[in-house]
């Protein structure tokens, strides 16, 4: 029995324009220069290199997305394929991973908000937390609202990009782009796992797949659109950045000589003056807002969803009686995303967020080899990912791999979050459900003792 009591609301174009919003933000607006930093001018490289090792993840996931449009994406993917224990680790994860996300966009913006407005640094804390108290009103009175006024901005959004990149052609300093690579191939991997959580945002819409008109056409079309424009939209803008800005200031231009967290805006007066710095900070701030409500919009499906399979309290399965919103869902994550903001250094979150994105990307494609293998009746996808199972081992070799680079910290953040969602599963979950998922309905087909009844894919 599936849920669709939501409203389902949102036609192709928005739906792509939120999975747009999701990745629009602090992947153009401040992790460029982070990226600079590690892979110099080849930080481009490293853009399409993220690219290519989230590109199975997406597949597999538009491909699961039509066999289960329901609210819960990537919780409700892995909990069926791998069994309510991953599936757990996975919603709280991923919960966790987006809600830094927001809050990183909304600190972020700050530094752009300084350019061109006269506040204190210490302001900046209070006008973020106005915006992600705003983010979550909006959010709670409605989803076709959220995203009609997502797509709206980032509409505006990416034709300022364009200008901005169609006008660096003119004047871009093309003696900026050698050395290329100046730390080698291993500089280039490194400001890939980096700007990873720059793609994150294109599976993002998967979680409210039971908001979307005709979810079995209009999903896979918008992820792998959206994916496919800001691919092409990131690497013009990057390779701008670079041809405009001088290397010192993207190297040093931050607090403190950390990397610059305003690299558009350090290329901007090169080329619109000085009215530019404040053109494009101003594009920068309603950028990041709409990230953050992209993120506040699908991040608060992950608690309705384990909140109906009984993996959390029954309260945050609540749906708004007006705006059939899940009204607590949206709640719990304004109030961490506030907390966040207020009290926790947020590039170090950002740094644990892209850590855990990409251990889930992995895990959502090994998710598509269970279902595969298990061949589960109740498994019928509308999309099938093409080059099967050779694009799912490469999506998870790959991310595995850049999750090294990452360092210390977020991969003991990352470990952190998998042992705090195992013990939510193992004190409230596990007493109060049985399901196995289609690895369960593997290792039973193997040892010979198969129900009729598989693995559930739906929620019970």
């Amino acid at each position: 029995m599936g849920h669709h009591d939501l409203d389902r609301s949102l036609g192709l174009y928005p739906t792509m324009m939120i999975s747009m919003g999701a990745m629009i933000g602090s992947g153009i607006f401040v992790l460029p220069a982070l990226g600079y930093k590690k892979a110099g001018p080849a930080v481009v490289l490293a853009y399409v290199l993220a690219a290519l090792v989230v590109l199975p993840a997406a597949l597999s996931k538009a491909e699961m997305a039509t066999a289960m449009p329901e609210s819960g994406g990537t919780y409700l993917y892995i909990d069926r394929a791998l069994g309510p224990l991953f599936g757990t680790i996975a919603g709280v994860g991923a919960w966790f991973s987006l809600v830094f996300k927001s809050s990183f966009a909304l600190v972020g913006l700050g530094a752009y908000l300084l350019l061109f407005a006269p506040l204190s640094q210490g302001a900046v804390v209070y006008v973020a937390l106005a915006l992600g108290a705003l983010v979550v009103a909006l959010n709670i009175s409605g989803t076709k609202m959220s995203g009609q006024i997502q797509a709206v901005i980032v509409t505006l959004v990416v034709a300022g990009l364009l200008a901005y990149v169609v006008n660096a052609g003119v004047v871009v300093d093309t003696a900026r782009y050698t050395p290329f690579a100046t730390n080698g191939n291993g500089g280039i991997v490194t400001a890939a796992a980096f700007v990873f959580v720059s793609y994150a945002g294109v599976t993002k819409i998967a979680s409210v797949a039971e908001e979307v008109k005709d979810p079995g056409t209009n999903l896979p079309r918008a992820m792998l659109g959206s994916m496919a424009v800001m691919t092409v939209l990131y690497i013009g803008v990057v390779g701008a950045i670079v041809g405009l800005s001088d290397p010192e200031v993207l190297k040093t231009g931050g607090p403190g000589g950390t990397a610059s967290l305003t690299p558009m805006a350090d290329g901007a007066g090169a080329l619109f003056g000085g009215a530019g710095v404040a053109l494009i900070s101003v594009i920068a701030v309603v950028a990041l807002t709409s990230m953050a409500n992209a993120g506040v919009l699908s991040s608060s499906r992950f608690p309705l969803a384990m909140s109906r399979d009984d993996l959390l309290p029954p309260t945050l399965r609540t749906i708004d009686e007006r705006f059939k919103t899940p009204r607590n869902a949206v709640l719990l994550t304004g109030v961490v995303l506030l907390l966040l903001i207020a009290f926790v250094p947020v590039i170090e979150l950002a740094k644990l967020a892209s850590a855990f994105q990409i251990l889930v990307f992995s895990f959502e494609n090994m998710a598509l080899v269970a279902f595969r293998v298990a061949d589960t009746p109740a498994y019928d996808p509308e999309f099938t990912a093409p080059g099967y199972p050779f694009v799912q081992v490469f999506g998870f070799v790959a991310g595995l791999a850049l999750l090294t680079q990452m360092g210390t910290v977020p991969i003991l953040g990352a470990l952190g979050i998998i042992a705090g969602s195992a013990l939510v599963y193992l004190v409230y979950g596990r007493p109060r459900t049985d399901r196995t998922g289609a690895l369960g309905a593997i290792v039973r087909a193997r040892r010979g003792t198969e129900d009729d009844e598989p693995a559930p894919t739906e929620a019970e």
